[in-house]
């Protein structure tokens, strides 16, 4: 166990030092960040703006989000789903989540009808418009995957995915 967890740090450290060194020259670059380096909050989020700057580039001529992006995955994987129930399924708060659907809905991506299950609950399905976007972005995600695979190297891609893949199950309360 403690040699997995030792592999672990070693491909975070790796993954921080390659951020770091593939982000632009910046005024403060060279600033001492102390026991900021250390910590694996700080690292997350550096390494997430990294990947949501490098996702917005490739997603731009499709006019996605992130959050968009997973939203349109998953309502295509579970059309008919009440949107309260995809909102929990993705982290989003209700009422970001609402605008975002208001949004995908304006560009003709998805429709709300009324939930057979329950006529007060809005039930998601994509538009013919929404599928052909999200088939164009299918393959925009792949390329931009495959270079976070590029640049770990797939067995470290995959050790990074499986650890992150337990914060998905770890409540905020628990930990302590």
């Amino acid at each position: 166990m403690s040699t997995e967890i030792g592999r672990r740090s070693v491909s975070a450290a790796k993954i921080a030092r390659k951020t770091e060194s593939a982000a632009p020259s910046a005024p403060g670059r060279d600033l001492d960040l102390g026991r900021l380096k250390a910590l694996m909050g700080y690292a997350l989020r550096r390494a997430q703006l990294t990947v949501f700057e490098n996702f917005a580039k490739d997603f731009a001529a499709l006019g996605l989000r992130p959050a968009q992006f997973s939203a349109l995955v998953v309502i295509q994987r579970n059309p008919g789903r009440k949107q309260s129930e995809i909102a929990a399924a993705l982290g989003i708060q209700r009422t970001n989540f609402v605008s975002m659907m208001d949004e995908l809905e304006h560009r003709g991506l998805t429709f709300r009808g009324k939930s057979s299950a329950d006529r007060r609950a809005h039930a998601i399905s994509l538009t013919e418009k929404g599928e052909r976007v999200l088939k164009k972005a299918m393959v925009a995600i792949e390329i931009h995957e495959q270079r976070w695979v590029d640049l770990l190297g797939p067995k470290d891609h995959a050790c990074l995915l499986k650890t992150l893949r337990m914060f998905l199950d770890v409540d905020a309360n628990d930990v302590g």
